[in-house]
């Protein structure tokens, strides 16, 4: 990305805006929209692989088996492990995933791929050290033991949506993978998709009842949660399950009712997979219609290379598009192209109003408008996407500007009832805040609630600031005193869905910036702009690690990347236009990361990185978006031309 043959420095910001805004337009689909490959580890796609070989698809839906191939072989690095992120140093799970599916494919374990990555597995404590999803595919497969994971009963189906341990207490992504998984827990089946006695070899001491145990608790919760484990598995065993039978029948009633019609199930790939593990699991036939949409979705999210395939998490089109229209916008294009209004248009077409979404159990009287983050998600809208929609809508200027401003309006009001209590929004639900679901044996992920968080937060302010939506005085009141309560000791805000303080602190700068006067955020701005400051690289540019999720004394560190920096870039910009005072000093810094940027462009007009500056989940899962490089930079710099 950085070697001088592969690139060409622009002349001037002019050229680098039209360079950018040309390779965007390139990219629009004729209906509208633009979407890019959404990018994770492995995992996803060797899961994939496990799915065709349980359904045994071979004759009717064949893999590219030799792409498959190539794709895990390329993503091995030279330490023998696969990472979750770019440059981690390899991931145990992800690696023992990836051999798994490259056993699947046929590779016998005398290839030196996977001696070497069976020496890096066993080096840090093999199968036994993996997550619990791990261990399920695992477990699908014959290579683990089903009593070391933990139960799922099915009788939690029947509680109440408001009820403390109802499957609605849990986040969208974990409910709808995990209600499927519920079927499949109590089948408890083992295909016959690899030789017997296959991934024996990575146990470091053998299959024993003791490498196959759930892992021991830290502290007195985590060991009430196994006791409890323990306990439901013995009354299982005697045949103690009370409405085991209705569970069931529910778990697979609510899951038919959550099939899309174009197949898809809550918009993300585990639940898709589960959802149809969860089928295979009660017996369903390989050509039921049911079964084939199935497949026709998760055929939709593989992405193919003349010399790979591999599969998307999720796919983005509402979000992509949104981003892109706002960056052309802001960089000059006329609000009313015509590339813009087709898109707005394809925007209006995708709002959401079905008012039957999971979140309208805990918001029985919320009315429908948002928008989901795929092409098709009707049970899911959440509010980020829907505030980054209003905001793009509002950019563009649309032959029935009445029709788009009552869109806007609908969107509004949904989002407003979709505030927490503490002020601020989550992403899907409101007050989806159980924090002692991330501590069931399940849920080593820690990824069960989704609670109102800092970024989405910050989104919703800074849409009402820019369209001058109505927002009720106290609900902004309470929203601001939430965002201003966020900020940490030194100026920074933590960042849920993108890597990580730097996404965080942009995001809350851009929508207190909007604001009127006021002494309380006025000093939190201020206190922000200095954080972006002090991290600034030696380039000019700024970056951030995926480990500071992990460790956070990395916030703010890492190699320079073009979303990161376009990041730190709109967030100082409007500080610094807010507060004259920090003007004269941020002024230098900003001029240094425009530098970088305008440095950095490659000569198509866009910006490439290698590292994943998005979240899924903290720790645990991460994301690439192959549209953020461009749209980013080319919004911070259309700001900065702006002023300039």
């Amino acid at each position: 990305m950085e070697t001088p043959d592969k690139k060409e420095r622009c002349a001037t910001l002019a050229d680098a805006l039209a360079l950018a805004q040309d390779g965007l337009f390139r990219l629009q689909n004729p209906a509208g929209w633009w979407w890019a490959e959404l990018q994770s580890n492995v995992t996803i796609t060797a899961e994939v692989i496990l799915l065709h070989r349980i359904w045994n698809t071979a004759a009717t839906r064949p893999l590219p088996a030799q792409k498959l191939e190539r794709y895990l072989r390329d993503e091995q690095r030279e330490h023998g492990g696969w990472e979750l992120f770019y440059g981690d140093g390899g991931e145990i799970s992800t690696t023992v995933e990836a051999y798994m599916g490259l056993r699947l494919l046929g590779v016998d374990v005398s290839d030196p791929a996977l001696q070497r990555a069976k020496a890096f597995i066993l080096a840090r404590g093999g199968i036994p050290k993996t997550r619990i999803f791990t261990k399920l595919h695992l477990a699908l497969c014959g290579a683990f033991d089903w009593r070391g994971l933990p139960h799922l009963p099915a009788w939690a189906m029947l509680l109440p949506g408001t009820f403390p341990v109802s499957i609605y207490q849990m986040s969208s992504w974990a409910r709808g993978s995990t209600v499927p998984l519920m079927l499949v827990f109590d089948r408890k089946p083992a295909y016959d998709v690899l030789p017997a006695g296959a991934l024996d070899e990575l146990y470091p001491h053998g299959r024993t009842p003791e490498s196959t145990a759930l892992p021991a608790g830290r502290d007195a919760l985590d060991m009430l949660f196994l006791h409890a484990d323990s306990l439901m598995k013995k009354a299982r065993a005697i045949g103690i399950d009370p409405l085991r039978e209705r569970g069931l029948r529910e778990a697979e009633r609510w899951t038919l009712q959550r099939q899309e019609a174009t197949g898809d199930w809550s918009g993300i790939i585990p639940a898709m997979l589960n959802s149809m593990l969860g089928l295979k699991a009660l017996g369903y036939d390989l050509h039921d219609p049911i079964v084939q949409r199935g497949f026709d979705a998760i055929d939709a999210f593989g992405f193919e290379t003349e010399t790979q395939y591999r599969v998307q998490p999720c796919v983005s089109p509402v979000w992509d598009t949104a981003l892109v229209m706002r960056s052309l916008v802001e960089s000059g294009v006329a609000p009313d192209d015509a590339r813009l209004r087709r898109a707005g248009e394809w925007l209006l077409q995708k709002q959401i109003l079905d008012t039957q979404g999971d979140w309208s159990v805990k918001n029985p009287h919320g009315e429908a408008g948002g928008w989901a983050f795929e092409f098709e998600n009707r049970f899911y809208p959440d509010v980020d996407d829907s505030a980054v929609v209003v905001m793009a809508l509002g950019d563009v200027r649309m032959p029935d500007e009445a029709r788009k401003r009552a869109a806007m309006v609908r969107a509004t009001k949904w989002i407003a009832s979709m505030q927490c209590k503490p002020g601020g929004w989550g992403a899907f639900d409101i007050d989806n805040d159980a924090a002692w679901l991330n501590r069931l044996p399940y849920a080593d992920l820690r990824a069960m609630i989704d609670p109102n968080t800092a970024d989405v937060t910050a989104r919703v302010l800074e849409m009402h600031a820019r369209c001058d939506l109505p927002i009720a005085p106290e609900a902004r009141a309470k929203a601001m005193a939430y965002l201003l309560a966020e900020q940490e000791h030194d100026g920074a805000w933590f960042g849920r869905w993108g890597v990580n303080y730097i996404y965080g602190t942009s995001g809350a700068l851009a929508a207190l910036a909007k604001f009127a006067k006021n002494g309380e955020a006025d000093s939190a701005l201020r206190r922000g702009a200095h954080w972006f400051l002090g991290k600034q690289n030696r380039d000019g540019g700024w970056g951030e690690t995926c480990r500071s999720y992990d460790d956070p004394s990395l916030r703010g560190q890492g190699p320079s990347t073009p979303s990161q920096t376009a990041w730190a870039l709109i967030g100082l910009l409007g500080a610094s236009e807010r507060l004259r005072d920090v003007h004269e000093e941020t002024q230098t810094a900003i001029e240094r990361g425009v530098g970088w940027l305008l440095g950095d462009q490659l000569p198509d007009g866009t910006w490439d990185e290698r590292e994943f500056t998005g979240t899924g989940f903290p720790s645990h899962f991460y994301l690439k978006y192959h549209l953020y490089a461009t749209h980013f930079a080319l919004t911070a710099l259309g700001r900065f031309a702006s002023r300039t």
